[in-house]
């Protein structure tokens, strides 16, 4: 009997290696779909800088909360000069929180060849909870445009891959 119950055992071990190993594959494909998706998506779309007197609407963050919680900032930004946009977006995390007045900024230069810009954000014109960053405006069909960054936060010592996308015009 006992003979029998270690044999179901290493049956089970085996199936659950199994899984676990078809788990990883599973995980390791969809990876490498996505990384091929956005070496795609990155060659077929146009870095643009902005130019002085350009307007931006759009959202200031996609990707910055849970799945189950997707919420959409509206932003407003400017051109001010040739390499510097400054804005506002309005966010409100759920309806039990206050409305939050984001002031950000960003300065668009050359870095290793490609142009990126440098990003600032300051939640309720609060500087104690600045958040400091660095990504790259893709512009395609003339006005359409989408901003993936990276951004620490001064506050909450955390590190953020943000998602915009909006109108240039």
């Amino acid at each position: 009997m006992d003979d029998k119950i270690k044999n179901n055992k290493k049956d089970s071990y085996s199936w659950l290696s199994f899984f676990q190993l078809t788990r990883i594959l599973t995980k390791t494909k969809i990876m490498r779909k996505l990384i091929t998706l956005l070496a795609i998506v990155s060659f077929t779309l146009s870095a643009n800088a902005q130019e002085k007197g350009d307007w931006y609407v759009g959202t200031g963050d996609v990707a910055n909360v849970a799945w189950t919680e997707w919420s959409i900032a509206p932003t407003l930004g400017y051109g001010v000069t040739d390499d510097l946009m400054v804005g506002v977006n309005l966010s409100q995390a759920d309806s039990s929180e206050s409305m939050v007045l984001d002031v950000h900024a960003r300065y668009f230069m050359t870095l290793g060849g490609q142009e990126m810009f440098v990003y600032a954000s300051a939640p309720n014109v609060d500087t104690d909870n600045l958040s400091v960053g660095i990504g790259k405006m893709f512009t395609f069909h003339k006005s359409v445009y989408v901003d993936p960054k990276i951004v620490y936060n001064t506050g909450e010592k955390t590190t953020n891959l943000m998602l915009g996308f909006g109108l240039k015009f």
